[in-house]
């Protein structure tokens, strides 16, 4: 049976609907409440009547942390975690209004899922680095220099392997091995039926096998 792949958490930016002296990266208020195509799921069981629709500060103090992490899996770069985080919350908040208790989470999972495979699709090749050279992008305080690095780097074999993986691949694994999701939550999440997310994890975890298998014996050959 495969074992799920393990990976440090990176540490998120500080994220804060304001700004302000000690502010690290600062998520911008929606203007308005416009609806961007990211419609969360309603069940028809849940009670509705009394739920007030949370702020934005209360929205990205309870989430901030788990969409970064999320985030971060799948796009394999602090820079691109942020800038997905961002989009992330903008686009929750845009559609609040339409929100029913009872989904957050998943609804959560699946619009920075999205999201990153748009941005994956649009690039002619996926980057899985760690410390960017550009540390100067989040100023105030925050984790020192070797804590960032300790936090944001994977196993080299284990990022080099993802990065060859398609990102329907890494998504599918990142939900399933990292963010413990079942298959019915990862179908939810990519839009895909049941058979679709089992061929996609076991294909990842194949590839990702065969890839760390073929580094290993690279790297045993050259040091024998």
């Amino acid at each position: 049976m495969a074992t799920h792949t393990a990976a440090p958490s990176p540490t998120p930016p500080h994220t804060t609907g304001t700004t302000g002296a000690d502010s690290e990266t600062t998520l911008p208020r929606p203007a308005d409440s416009e609806e961007h195509g990211e419609q969360p799921v309603v069940s028809p069981d849940e009670t509705t009547a009394n739920w007030t629709p949370p702020s934005w500060d209360e929205v990205v103090r309870e989430h901030a942390d788990r969409v970064y992490r999320l985030a971060f899996r799948l796009s394999g770069n602090k820079h691109d975690a942020e800038d997905l985080t961002q989009e992330t919350f903008i686009r929750v908040f845009r559609s609040l209004a339409s929100y029913r208790p009872g989904t957050f989470e998943g609804w959560l999972h699946r619009i920075t899922t999205n999201l990153f495979l748009d941005m994956a699709r649009r690039r002619s090749r996926l980057r899985m680095e760690g410390l960017p050279e550009d540390t100067d992008r989040i100023p105030g305080r925050g984790p020192s220099p070797e804590q960032v690095f300790q936090d944001t780097h994977l196993d080299p074999d284990l990022q080099a392997a993802l990065e060859e993986l398609s990102p329907e691949f890494r998504a599918a694994i990142v939900l399933c091995d990292v963010e413990g999701l079942s298959y019915e939550e990862i179908g939810a999440t990519l839009g895909v039926k049941m058979g679709t997310v089992r061929s996609r994890i076991h294909r990842a975890r194949q590839l990702l096998k065969s890839a760390l298998e073929t580094r290993r014996e690279r790297s045993r050959e050259e040091t024998a």
